[in-house]
């Protein structure tokens, strides 16, 4: 039993440590977009942006599922007790990565010219395209160290890494943005383009450096077990490809089918009359201002996936059925406990949120409204997706959510082309098929884990309780924005309504019985905290 609860705060701690790196990602990448934009103006960030698409492919091709194919075999090692096993995969991946990392960097940097100049026919991002191409090279070594600590169900090496990383990216981008910008936009945006160079440079140092701290440790757990025979690296190697092909896959579905939204959307709202400028206005309202923000809960449920997939594996190869359900049970109710209220919250004040953050695009932000209000609800499950995602890798199933998600994105496609031909509805069409998608993954997601883990969910538990609490939460923070709005004005409302809805809903967690006293415990200052709220006499 002790040791059960043990692995469930170091998966408690480790969800915790990596999403609090996560927001702090976030938090810097916006505080990069906004003066970066300022800096090299709309032309500027249009030769910067011409590179990152490209970058992205590589990049996705390269390492989407390795990372998780890293942690999943290494887990699985560990967990029959064979270290050097473990340590065996972290070096065949390692190799991988280094080699493909050197092809990509290759292709894109001497490939740059042919890009822009042929394929785009923008000749001012060759700057860009070449200063990013280095880190093609060194985020995927990166890749392989976090893998390896992730199997071993350490999560701030992955953290540590992961805020030097994007640190350095915004320091060294902006610093290069306004030293080069006397030169031309094109040199200033490559500036900008190097941080993420600079970035996944200090990035790898910093975590081959916690590495190097620890391969005396590392090495001594090889004590007393055989160096020798085993599987072979060739052997390693197509299991990691196994396990990886299908997680990049999946990696590119979405993207691909959001490439075919795009020429659907568009052609779907001229063929019902309107203009082609109004048309691709409704489309950036969309994307621009409210898709990109039901990626900033994204953070906190990636999290949860990126700590299941280690702890399932180890428990599925041990054979410890009980402690998996338990752990898998966890893991969706903290997914749920999480996403929920961003969901419910977000869609109560999308209008606010999006007069808030663009305050120069008033117009804009007003039209993008109804569409934010129905994307948010696609966080529940995008949150769900992305835990069960982790899950069903961690038992051997990774191919099972990629086919759901290519169900999910089919069913997308179909349902933007139908209700965005619906003139009522127009661009909030792509919106309620982005919805689809999502809930048709989560969903047959779910009935995959079922089936494959034998678990059994309780679904008041799980969903019911939580929801019951964010929708409360949503009434809280509705009815505080417009009390407060009148005196106040919109920035200072939605500041407090954030804040009495997140008071509400964790009142409401405790006074429902979402969240049991030993799972607090599992939180990082876990007991000090239990400690208050048995004081205050919110948990007995």
């Amino acid at each position: 039993m002790e040791q059960k609860d043990n692995k469930n705060r170091s998966f408690i701690g480790g969800t915790v440590i990596l999403g609090l790196a996560g927001l702090i990602i976030k938090v810097l990448g916006a505080a990069f977009r906004i003066p970066l934009g300022n800096i090299i103006g709309a032309a500027g960030m249009g030769y910067y942006q011409k590179a990152y698409p490209i970058y992205n492919l590589f990049l996705t091709l390269a390492i989407a599922g390795i990372p998780t194919a890293i942690a999943r075999m290494v887990a699985e090692r560990n967990a029959l007790d064979k270290p050097y096993e473990a340590y065996k995969v972290f070096r065949a991946s390692f190799i991988l990565l280094l080699c493909t990392g050197v092809i990509n960097s290759s292709l894109l940097f001497f490939g740059a010219k042919w890009i822009t100049y042929s394929y785009m026919e923008t000749p001012e991002a060759i700057y860009c395209m070449k200063a990013i191409a280095p880190a093609l090279l060194l985020c995927p070594l990166m890749s392989a160290f976090r893998g390896y600590f992730q199997g071993r169900q350490n999560m701030k090496p992955t953290a540590a890494s992961q805020v030097i990383e994007q640190v350095f990216r915004v320091a060294v981008g902006l610093g290069l943005a306004i030293a080069l910008l006397p030169r031309g936009v094109e040199y200033a945006a490559a500036g900008a383009s190097f941080g993420a160079t600079a970035g996944g440079l200090f990035g790898f140092l910093g975590i081959w450096a916690v590495y190097m701290m620890n391969r005396k440790s590392i090495r001594s757990e090889f004590e007393g077990h055989t160096l020798e025979g085993g599987q072979s690296y060739g052997g390693i190697l197509r299991e990691i490809l196994v396990i990886a092909v299908p997680i990049t896959i999946g990696s590119a579905v979405l993207p691909i089918m959001n490439a075919i939204d795009m020429m659907v959307v568009e052609k779907r709202l001229i063929a019902i009359g309107y203009s082609r400028q109004i048309a691709n206005s409704l489309y950036g309202e969309l994307t621009g201002f409210a898709q990109p923000l039901i990626n900033f809960p994204q953070v906190l449920t990636q999290a949860v996936c990126i700590s299941m997939v280690p702890l399932v594996a180890s428990a599925f190869k041990r054979k410890e059925t009980v402690f998996m359900q338990d752990s898998i049970r966890l893991g969706i109710r903290y997914a749920v406990i999480i996403a929920m209220p961003c969901a419910i919250g977000m869609s109560v004040l999308s209008k606010p949120i999006l007069m808030l953050l663009y305050p120069g695009q008033r117009e804009s932000a007003v039209n993008a409204a109804p569409c934010l209000a129905i994307l948010a609800i696609s966080v529940i499950f995008l949150g769900l997706v992305h835990t069960l995602t982790g899950i069903l890798q961690g038992v051997g199933k990774q191919i099972v959510p990629v086919r759901n998600l290519a169900v999910g994105a089919v069913s997308k496609v179909l349902v933007t082309f139908t209700l965005t031909g619906i003139p009522a509805l127009n661009v909030k069409g792509a919106a309620c098929g982005t919805l689809t998608a999502y809930a048709v993954a989560a969903i047959l997601d779910l009935i995959g884990v079922i089936k494959y883990t034998g678990t059994k969910i309780d679904y008041v538990l799980s969903f019911g309780k939580p929801l019951g609490a964010s929708l409360i939460m949503g009434a809280a923070a509705r009815l505080a924005y417009e009390l407060a709005h009148r005196a106040l004005g919109n920035a200072l409302s939605v500041v407090i309504a954030i804040g009495a809805g997140a008071v509400v809903y964790v009142l409401m967690i405790f006074a429902l019985k979402a969240i049991a006293p030993n799972e607090i415990e599992g939180l990082p200052k876990g007991k000090a905290l239990l400690k208050l709220l048995r004081k205050v006499k919110l948990v007995r």
